[in-house]
């Protein structure tokens, strides 16, 4: 498969409303480079666990639009068949005319010709092998160094769902993790993405693990990590659905069933989830949650009172935190 590229240089204040004005003539799904550092929100909002380290922000943004090319060398807009210079005519007219407005920048268009566009895979490029204190990390399209052959290793790719281990907030999991878990352990795991904390968990001796998930995406991670690992499907059960609002999911999962249940999700996502999920820890039971930018530290922790749990520990790690509480 071809794409056309047009990738126009710009300004950073001009990103949101050229991808607007050019939204209108047919070209979508804006490709953003620039050098904006992230604010807490947008960190929470995106919660990326896969995020390289960037230069300083110098103003200039890239935007790339992509249109398919068909077998014949035809374009199309909305439906409608155009030519490249078509396409580049009106967007530089759009471009001309927000320059009295906006301070666009150069504005200027380049045009190229790209073939297999691998969405899906070119996130590996920044996921290599890492360790979490005495467990390394590492994706099949690499190998263990002779030097941590003794090490506990945990195989993970997620595909399209999330779970790395790189984030601060999975490390802050999995670290509160070992600290609960005995081989009596019964996990719900709330969010699995790539199973990786139930797969973890496991690892280190719990006895079995239910993960739950929004993202049908889910299941074929969580199945080709579980056998990366190890794990037998007994061990591991993935139920697909929303637990905090659908029935049938919370009676699946169970209710008084589990030690310990992980959920290492965004805080306003936590405080509806919390009061649901204590009907479905044992009393004594560990509730450790994660996903929560420290300006929303409170609110979780509120949350978790208002649900009759205990704080047993609120820990951090870079600009986020994990609350880990009791059920009487």
């Amino acid at each position: 498969m071809k794409w056309k590229k047009f990738k126009i240089k710009t300004t950073t204040q001009a990103e949101d409303i050229i991808i607007s004005t050019l939204y209108d003539i047919g070209l979508e799904g804006a490709q953003i480079e620039d050098k904006v550092p992230l604010t807490a929100l947008e960190k929470e909002q995106m919660f990326v666990d896969i995020l390289p380290e960037g230069p300083a922000d110098d103003g200039i943004a890239y935007l790339s639009f992509f249109v398919e090319e068909g077998e014949d060398g035809s374009l199309s807009l909305n439906g409608e068949a155009v030519t490249q210079e078509e396409i580049l005519d009106r967007v530089k007219q759009e471009l001309d005319g927000l320059r009295p407005f906006c301070e666009i920048g150069e504005g200027s268009i380049a045009v190229d010709e790209t073939e297999d566009i691998d969405w899906i895979n070119n996130w590996k490029q920044y996921f290599h092998q890492f360790t979490i204190d005495d467990l390394l990390v590492i994706p099949s399209w690499e190998t263990v160094k002779p030097e941590d052959k003794g090490k506990r290793i945990l195989h993970i790719d997620p595909g399209t769902a999330f779970g790395t281990g790189m984030h601060e907030t999975t490390q802050l999991c999995i670290r509160q993790l070992k600290k609960y878990l005995t081989p009596e352990t019964e996990l719900l795991d709330v969010g699995t993405g790539s199973g990786i904390l139930s797969i973890v968990s496991l690892m280190y001796g719990a006895k079995h693990a239910v993960g739950t998930d929004l993202d049908p995406c889910a299941v074929d991670a969580v199945d080709d990590n579980r056998k990366n690992n190890g794990i037998s499907p007994g061990q591991f059960e993935l139920i697909i659905g929303n637990i905090i609002t659908e029935k049938e999911v919370q009676d699946r999962v169970g209710y008084e069933k589990y030690d310990i249940v992980a959920a290492n999700i965004l805080a306003d996502v936590l405080v509806p989830l919390t009061p649901v999920i204590v009907r479905h820890m044992k009393p004594g039971g560990i509730y450790i949650t994660s996903g929560i930018i420290d300006d929303k530290e409170e609110t979780v922790v509120e949350a978790v009172k208002a649900a009759g749990l205990t704080v047993e520990e609120v820990t951090y790690q870079g600009e986020w935190v994990s609350v880990t509480a009791r059920k009487g």
